[in-house]
């Protein structure tokens, strides 16, 4: 039997990666020692401490009944806590703050709760593909805001149609940006919630990466601008922050009718995070933070080799200041997706050709930095190798 997928399944993008995905199986059939470079999932373990709290949480039997959907108030007040300690923002941990399985669940549903069929939603290009996916499976159409280097990746908000502009219901933002690694300040931050004001936008940012930067720089939070919490909410985790990926634990913060909105649809959707599992992101927000610390140390490390590397065959990079990932051109006569299956082939490197994140990624690719160091330089000295020198 077959059966007619609805509309909103059917309206989602293709998987972009399905050839790569099939030349990286034929190559390690035939041998090949794959090195990828392409997903940002950190490879350093989760804290001891974090664990070990995990551990104890799990062996008490109180913990595995079924938790509040909108996170324990103990969980809810750690994030406040850390918000205020990182960037001195004041959160209600009662009304300003919902729990999440993992940023990406929220991010996904929040389309849910705001946008009707046919709505207009504002998606950065290129950008993390759940943006525009869960507005899709909302029924909603989304506008692309186009990222360009020379704006330095930042949408251009006085080039969207005034036409668009009234019509947008919502507006995703990330900052440090996956995947080009851009960093936005104050005077981004501050015209946004202009914008969002003088249209009625929500404004939802994706704060994922906000720990992971470098040379002294701390990103902001766009909470901590005035203004913000009036026009929209923050997404974040401790994904990334404290190497806890699988976990799936996150929150949303900020205004607190769109925050119990939220909590509203996930208690009719799921049941809530694992509470053992809150009590060991709690001990992670609460605990000793030069875990952090240390694992920007190692990015930057890394950070550096890959760049220098990537310039002394040809490219003429910056080294982003934010987030683990590279965003680079690709060489003179290759498509995003040629030039992956070229390092694949040659080098038996895995990138990410940039059209995985939408149209405007085309003519770009994505290196994560998330293997170990000699992994690392093995792949650039493969690179260079095989590929050699190239032109723009």
């Amino acid at each position: 039997m077959q059966f007619e997928e609805a509309h909103r399944i059917k309206n989602l993008p293709p998987y972009l990666f399905a050839r790569i995905e099939k030349l990286i199986e034929e190559k390690r059939k035939a041998g090949v020692d794959i090195i990828s470079l392409g997903i940002g999932d950190p490879d350093k373990p989760t804290p001891k401490h974090i664990i070990e709290e995990l551990q104890q949480q799990a062996e008490n039997p109180a913990n595995h009944q079924y938790p509040s959907s909108v996170g324990m108030p103990a969980y809810r007040k750690a994030v406040a806590g850390w918000y205020q300690s990182r960037f001195g923002v004041e959160l209600d941990p009662a009304t300003e703050v919902v729990s999440l399985i993992g940023s990406k669940e929220g991010i996904g549903h929040i389309s849910w709760c705001y946008l009707n069929q046919g709505d207009t939603v504002l998606v950065p290009d290129p950008g993390y593909p759940v943006y525009a996916g869960g507005a899709i499976l909302a029924g909603a159409e989304p506008y692309y805001m186009p990222l360009y280097p020379e704006k330095g990746f930042l949408p251009d908000l006085a080039a969207i149609p005034t036409e668009v502009a009234r019509r947008a219901k919502m507006m995703f933002i990330n900052y440090p940006n996956n995947p080009t690694g851009a960093v936005a300040g104050e005077e981004f931050f501050n015209e946004v919630i202009s914008f969002a004001r003088e249209y009625n936008i929500l404004v939802c940012h994706d704060a994922a990466y906000s720990e992971m930067s470098y040379d002294g720089y701390m990103p902001p939070s766009f909470l901590q601008f005035p203004g913000a919490k009036d026009v929209g909410i923050e997404f974040h985790s401790v994904s990334k922050t404290y190497n806890m990926t699988g976990w799936r634990i996150g929150w949303a913060a900020g205004h607190p009718g769109v925050v119990e909105a939220l909590g509203r649809l996930k208690s009719n959707l799921d049941s809530g995070q694992f509470q053992a599992v809150q009590y060991a992101a709690i001990k992670g927000l609460t605990g000793p933070q030069d875990v952090v610390e240390q694992m920007r140390k190692v990015y930057q490390e890394r950070r550096d080799i890959l760049v220098d590397a990537l310039n002394d065959m040809g490219w003429k990079l910056e080294k982003p200041r934010a987030t683990f990932y590279v965003w680079a051109p690709v060489p003179a006569g290759h498509t995003s997706e040629s030039f992956a299956e070229l390092v694949l082939d040659k080098a038996g490197v895995v990138i990410t050709p940039g059209t995985g994140y939408g149209k405007n990624g085309e003519g770009f690719f994505r290196i994560a930095l998330t293997v170990e160091k000699h992994r690392l330089v093995e792949a650039l000295e493969r690179m260079k190798k095989n590929i050699g020198t190239v032109k723009f």
